[in-house]
């Protein structure tokens, strides 16, 4: 069948009118916003909508373990600064979430999307990508993505199928620059690797990954054709204080905290500059505005205290969000769910190291608190079991309260807040 026939065209359209439908119906039943139930059911009646609602714009995906939806913020708030931009800014980066966002934006004349990782090489094939970030990769929900390197080899298909996109790839990440190492047309950024955990042998010929003092490294075996596999050199890369890119250095003031969203957004302006054609002040200053991704590291209150919240969502996600608590808080909770879009899988705690929160008092929360409260106390760290995360912020004294969850437990938390009598934004 032809795919832009008028059976098609008809289809497509019985698609967004159902869509649009479920949506509406969706907000009326206070079930949600809507977004993911109406790319859902236009994806159920029409296979080819995503090919549809594409439309052959010039498109971006973001994908990596970590740091998908700031990056993404910050791209498409470059991009805006130049063109009119599609974008799942709610995080779904799933099939239904990308239809939804092409959905609602379909009046952009470009579009930047999250796609979770293992669904990249379809949306590619559908989108045909100008732009593909390649952020990092580590360990995320081994019960339902399954072993990192057989990540790599997926993106790497997926980079192989598309030898015309421009692929912007961290060059710090030794599982990201094998996905890319071939491609003949990278953007290599040193957006950091603070988690090498999961990098520690070369997943192209084997052997292990020597890491030598100023960030490079190399793997002490040849690739099958000679070559040598070693960290690329960038063209993008971070000092304390600024961007270094091909037209010079550039100041960099980040609204958001932390080394890894300085690499984010290392990336983010690279893309657009790179990609995009977007002036490279513009990129800088819209990534620089960026100052709440869908609630992280946001900050409320709730009676006389102040809290900070923090998301994180796998080791290498823990590891980066500790690092931005703040000490010297009133306060700590750390809450833990189980569900599936957790993973079921919590055996990851062990890798995180909470040794180094020595001398800080914890209140270990979430359906999955007893699990982190023995991890806590195998590292030595003072804590209080409780189980409620709103009982356990009051359970805090009064002043500045750090808050750290995972995925369900920071999504179910900000809900609990909201119907809380002395909760203020």
């Amino acid at each position: 069948m032809n795919p832009k026939g008028p059976l098609s065209r008809l289809r497509t359209r019985a698609a967004l009118s159902a869509a649009r439908l479920a949506t509406s119906a969706s907000r009326a039943t206070g079930r949600g916003a809507g977004g993911m139930i109406g790319g859902l059911v236009a994806g159920a009646i029409d296979p080819n909508i995503m090919d549809s609602l594409g439309g052959g714009r010039p498109t971006a995906l973001v994908t990596g373990t970590n740091g998908k939806s700031t990056t993404t913020r910050m791209l498409a708030s470059a991009l805006r600064s130049t063109y009119s931009v599609a974008t799942n800014e709610g995080g779904d980066n799933m099939d239904a979430g990308i239809i939804s966002a092409l959905m609602a934006g379909r009046g952009a004349s470009h579009v930047a999307l999250e796609v979770d990782e293992l669904h990249v090489p379809h949306v590619a094939q559908r989108l045909h990508p100008q732009a593909l970030v390649l952020l990092n990769l580590s360990r995320d929900q081994l019960d339902r993505v399954g072993e990192i390197n057989k990540i790599e080899r997926t993106l790497r298909a997926a980079v192989e199928a598309n030898p015309e996109m421009t692929v912007v790839a961290n060059c710090d990440d030794v599982l990201i620059s094998s996905v890319a190492y071939d491609h003949p047309n990278v953007v290599w950024v040193a957006a950091g690797a603070g988690w090498m955990g999961d990098s520690v042998t070369n997943p192209r010929s084997g052997g292990h990954i020597v890491r030598e003092p100023g960030g490079d490294w190399y793997g002490v075996e040849k690739l099958a054709d000679g070559r040598e596999f070693r960290r690329p050199t960038p063209s993008y890369s971070l000092t304390d204080t600024h961007l270094v890119t091909p037209q010079g250095e550039v100041e960099l003031n980040l609204a958001l905290p932390g080394r890894a969203n300085r690499g984010n957004a290392a990336q983010a302006v690279a893309a657009a500059v790179e990609a995009f054609g977007v002036p490279l002040d513009k990129a800088v200053a819209a990534a620089e505005s960026v100052a709440d991704v869908a609630g992280r590291y946001s900050t409320v209150h709730l009676g006389e205290r102040e809290i900070h919240l923090l998301l994180a969502k796998n080791p290498a996600g823990w590891q980066e969000a500790l690092s931005m608590v703040d000490r010297s808080a009133d306060g700590l909770a750390i809450a833990v769910n189980g569900q599936v879009a957790d993973g079921e899988d919590l055996s990851w705690l062990w890798d995180v190291k909470f040794e180094d929160f020595s001398g800080v008092s914890v209140k270990a929360a979430g359906e999955r608190g007893t699990d982190l409260a023995v991890r806590l106390l195998y590292a030595g760290i003072d804590h209080e079991l409780v189980h409620d995360p709103v009982a356990a912020i009051r359970a805090c004294p009064p002043g500045r309260v750090e808050v750290l969850a995972n995925y369900t437990a920071f999504r179910d938390l900000k809900k609990a807040l909201t119907k809380q009598e002395d909760y203020r934004a």
